[in-house]
């Protein structure tokens, strides 16, 4: 049951109940019209109570109808908290229960009419009132309980943003000073050799280091930027920089198709850290083998191809819990994607990303 239904019901119960209290069938004619008059705006009550209340008073003063005015006289409590207006509500109530029946003599019977008329419109006066505190200490508790938990999320939010800055350090304490020697000691090596094929290979650890660096660098910035709302993320890679990242991997490679134009940042991103790491398995599992990166689309989907060829040269076993793979499954996913990869009858390998991109193209990604 809705809530108007719920409200036109208890409606109908009230104007009841004060029909019944007036008495129609017997009432006299300007009675009759006075209480009719009260049980028809009784329903504006909720909008207009004071108002309501005024116009209930007549059929109290002239036939003792009370019902009704009482039902008015707890809304103008419930919907208003002016002290001056209840107290003055409260007598005019008192007023005109006391008029129709009341004569100056003020005999012991006037006496209990009169207290009888002070404690009746006060009992609907008092319970509106607790009905209207009831309401806002409800609120206020809800108001307690949201900031109350605005208030652990914003704990929780410090404890990680800690828990980041402290990887952050341990990551540019830690790895990039290994990464850093590597580099040093690679590039110490391609001027010192005389070896062609070292020179080379020395050169390529050398320019993979640097650019594990410069990821690392990006990564700290990352974690320290994580939960502040005034420090800008580092930009991220597009499709613009797979040139860049292809000739920088050390590995001959060979790029075919193009992806549609005005594809978002977040597809490009993910194009990106595919690619990326696919040429990372190559040179980890397959060395000395090459590569092809096919980008291909049909209107609706795209589809990244990375493919290698069996290793020329002795594989160095380096561990691998194959975070890599699920990482870029899980990019894929958020995409509404799929990442398949198989082994080649020749004993290559060869990693698919197909990526929905319908309804996806000229949007912006943060």
């Amino acid at each position: 049951m809705n809530r108007v239904v719920r409200l036109l019901l208890v409606d109908a119960c009230l104007i009841a109940v004060a029909a019944i209290d007036a008495n129609l069938g017997r009432a006299e004619p300007l009675a009759l019209g006075a209480a009719l008059v009260a049980l028809a705006i009784l329903p504006l009550r909720r909008r207009w109570p004071v108002f309501v209340f005024a116009v209930t008073l007549p059929a109290l003063a002239i036939s003792g109808s009370v019902i009704a005015t009482l039902i008015a006289l707890y809304s103008v409590a419930l919907l208003r908290s002016n002290r001056y207006l209840l107290v003055g509500c409260g007598v005019l109530a008192t007023a005109g229960y006391v008029f129709p029946g009341l004569d100056l003599r003020f005999e012991e019977t006037d006496v209990l009419t009169v207290i009888y008329a002070v404690i009746t419109p006060a009992a609907p006066i008092f319970l509106g009132r607790l009905v209207h505190t009831q309401r806002e200490l409800t609120l206020r508790l809800d108001d307690i309980r949201q900031a109350r938990e605005h208030e652990r999320i914003l704990d929780a939010q410090a404890v990680l943003a800690k828990e980041r800055t402290q990887l952050a350090r341990e990551m540019h304490d830690v790895v990039s000073h290994q990464v850093s020697l590597i580099a040093v000691q690679a590039g110490a090596l391609s001027v010192s050799t005389t070896d062609p094929n070292a020179k080379t290979a020395a050169e390529n650890v050398r320019k993979l280091s640097v650019g594990t660096l410069d990821e690392l660098r990006h990564m700290v910035n990352l974690l320290r930027a994580s939960g502040s709302s005034t420090t800008e993320l580092m930009p991220q890679p597009t499709l613009s920089d797979l040139d860049r990242l292809i000739a920088g991997s050390g590995i001959e490679t060979r790029r075919t198709g193009t992806a549609p134009d005005g594809i978002d940042t977040a597809v490009q991103r993910t194009i990106y850290r595919t690619i990326q790491e696919a040429l990372t398995n190559v040179r980890k599992h397959a060395p000395g083998g090459t590569a092809t990166v096919d980008i291909a689309h049909d209107g609706t989907d795209l589809t990244v191809t990375v493919g290698n060829t069996p290793a020329t040269r002795p594989t160095l076993t380096l561990p691998s819990a194959r975070h890599g793979l699920l990482g870029l499954q899980e990019r894929a996913a958020l995409l509404g994607g799929t990442v398949v990869t198989d082994t080649l009858p020749d004993g290559g390998f060869r990693l698919r990303l197909r990526l929905p991109i319908s309804g996806r193209s000229h949007v912006s990604s943060a």
